[in-house]
């Protein structure tokens, strides 16, 4: 039962984690109701990535979990739905560059709890599929257009008008969204909402729906949604501006310039908080800038629109037909899975052309000029397709090919060893003789320190043997001792009873020197020496250096090769049209 217990209430933090955080941001001390709205809801799109996700990425992931099958009110359980998050945010990873992916089943867990308060609070564990399309086609990235263009590709009839109960059903589903941070008493839903964005009945088009949605202002019960989208365009922009109240000396985002006040400008953070200094009121009337203009470029643009090089009275938008758009099946440039795919389109096209050279041979009551002409022009048709068809050929093998590369850059590095045994053998080739020549620099270095030890006591050995008497003793000779054990590194060197038992472990020559009762002047051999050993150990740090720099080499390869693969794939990227 305890353990029961710690799992529902571990289950409902993380349900209101997405909240608790929001709560944290302190949105709530911003004056107008309709930037808090747009600020909470912008935070919630970033905080569950949905700014990543393209509108048309959104309409593919509707395709390709069959919603665009399914009537709008048809219901689908939570699991389901966490299947459709789960292939949206992985597929966007893999859109991503491997520096800046992203946790998927952080937002995959954000956002499923997000829709399942707005949408099913009573806890029911099922929401319309229209509910689900309208949330996730409203809170994902991309133009507003082209979201506004969709939706209403979704509450249209066949002959591209507006449904009002279609359009009502919207607006109970989207106007959801400020409930769920809290500001449904401001833009929440009523029975007027839609008179209110429609006033007049009358048959609306797709234009006329684009200009009433974007018009400045907006519809009141939609004038968060624009906003939204503008605060996502001016996050980084920068104003060389100081704010009037606060004194800051530059402003990022909004700037507001009073109409009344001259030279009077405050930052966003300062208006959405209300504030206000000297002689300037709430009350004035404020322009909202989302851009800078130094007074040179303001000058410019006075003189351009005042002598009439400037286009005058340009639509807001552009103008779409005013016939319902067809719906347009994106498979085939979207997948290349299947190989029978690209044959089956490779037969319509032929079989399409073998259509056209029928109906030029059919066609027998035309006068021979006609003949002639029709001719040519399905002769031209015919070179045309074919053209079109080599061309759909070669664009669909690049993408596949580009997607194999991307494939197996991102593979793990024991299967990219196996795909390329010759690499593996040169980089192994190349670890052991490295190795090999640190263990060599050890040996020599070891030896080294030994020789300068065994150098340092026959100095001190040559030292007293000039000093003392030539009648000295044996015994003083014997007395001799080395500061330090010394390991020999020659083959010679073995212990005898004799007053040379002082140099026990040195070469044979310093034997020889001493045994013949008067020294030799063996510093500069043992210099030499030393001397050997140095340049000896310089070339082998020399040669490890080469080694590191041909492993350094081989691996800038690697990295430039898997830089390539991403920016072939990013380069092959193709923009696409809506499918609605």
């Amino acid at each position: 039962m305890i353990e029961e217990g710690s799992k529902s209430s571990k289950s409902m933090v993380e349900k209101r984690q997405l909240f608790m955080e929001m709560r944290a941001q302190n949105f709530d001390v911003i004056r107008l109701s309709t930037y808090r709205t747009a600020c909470k809801l912008r935070f919630v799109q970033k905080r569950c990535n949905l700014h990543l996700v393209d509108v048309w990425n959104m309409i593919e992931a509707f395709r390709d979990n069959g919603l665009s099958t399914l009537d709008h009110n048809a219901e689908i359980n939570v699991s389901r739905l966490e299947t459709i998050l789960s292939s949206i945010f992985y597929q966007l990873n893999k859109r991503l560059p491997t520096t800046h992916q992203i946790n998927v089943e952080q937002s995959i867990g954000l956002l499923l709890n997000f829709i399942v308060a707005t949408y099913d609070s009573e806890g029911h564990g099922k929401l319309t599929v229209f509910a689900m399309k309208a949330m996730l086609a409203t809170m994902c990235g991309g133009k507003i257009l082209d979201k506004l263009r969709y939706i209403f590709s979704q509450i249209s009839d066949s002959n591209g008008v507006m449904v009002y109960a279609k359009f009502d059903q919207f607006l109970r589903e989207v106007l959801k969204l400020p409930t769920a941070v809290f500001e449904g008493p401001s833009f929440g839903y009523t029975e007027h909402s839609v008179r209110t964005c429609f006033p007049q009945q009358k048959k609306i088009l797709l234009n006329t729906f684009l200009d009433v949605l974007m018009a400045d202002p907006p519809p009141q019960y939609l004038v968060w949604l624009p906003l939204m989208h503008r605060l996502a365009n001016v996050e980084n922009v920068f104003h060389p501006v100081e704010c009037s109240y606060c004194r800051s000396e530059s402003m990022m985002g909004f700037r507001y310039r009073c109409q009344q006040c001259h030279g009077y400008q405050l930052c966003q953070s300062c208006f959405w908080r209300g504030h206000a200094s000297g002689p300037h009121s709430n009350q004035h009337q404020m322009k909202e800038h989302s851009s800078w203009k130094s007074p040179a470029k303001k000058l410019s643009h006075a003189i351009s629109k005042s002598l009439g090089c400037m286009p005058m009275g340009e639509p807001p938008q552009p103008v779409f037909p005013e016939a319902a758009e067809r719906p347009q099946d994106l498979a085939h440039t979207t997948t290349l899975e299947s190989p029978s795919r690209l044959d089956e389109e490779h037969r319509l096209i032929a079989r399409y052309a073998a259509r056209l050279a029928a109906e030029a041979s059919n066609s027998t009551q035309c006068p021979p000029t006609d003949l002639s002409f029709n001719f040519d022009a399905n002769k031209q048709q015919r070179q045309l397709i074919a053209e079109l068809e080599n061309k759909n050929r070669e664009i669909l093998q690049e993408i596949q090919r580009l997607r194999l590369e991307h494939e197996q850059a991102s593979q793990p590095t024991p299967e990219k060893a196996q795909q390329n045994p010759t690499l593996l053998a040169e980089l192994r080739l190349l670890r052991h003789r490295k190795d090999e020549l640190e263990r060599r620099m050890s040996a020599l270095q070891e030896s080294r320190r030994e020789l300068m030890v065994q150098l340092e006591g026959l100095m001190r050995l040559l030292k007293s043997q000039t000093g003392s008497s030539p009648h000295s003793s044996p015994s003083h000779s014997a007395s001799c001792t080395m500061p330090m054990p010394i390991r020999s590194t020659s083959a010679g060197s073995t212990p005898t009873h004799t007053p040379q038992d002082c140099l026990a472990g040195v070469g044979d020559d310093v034997l020889d020197a001493f045994s013949q009762g008067v020294p030799r002047n063996l510093r500069n051999d043992l210099l030499v020496a030393a001397d050997s050993i140095t340049n000896t150990m310089s070339s082998l740090v020399k040669e490890l250096h080469s080694v590191d720099d041909g492993l350094e080499d081989e691996e800038e390869n690697l990295r430039n090769g898997r830089e390539k693969v991403s920016s072939l794939k990013h380069s092959g990227k193709r923009q696409s049209t809506p499918s609605f």
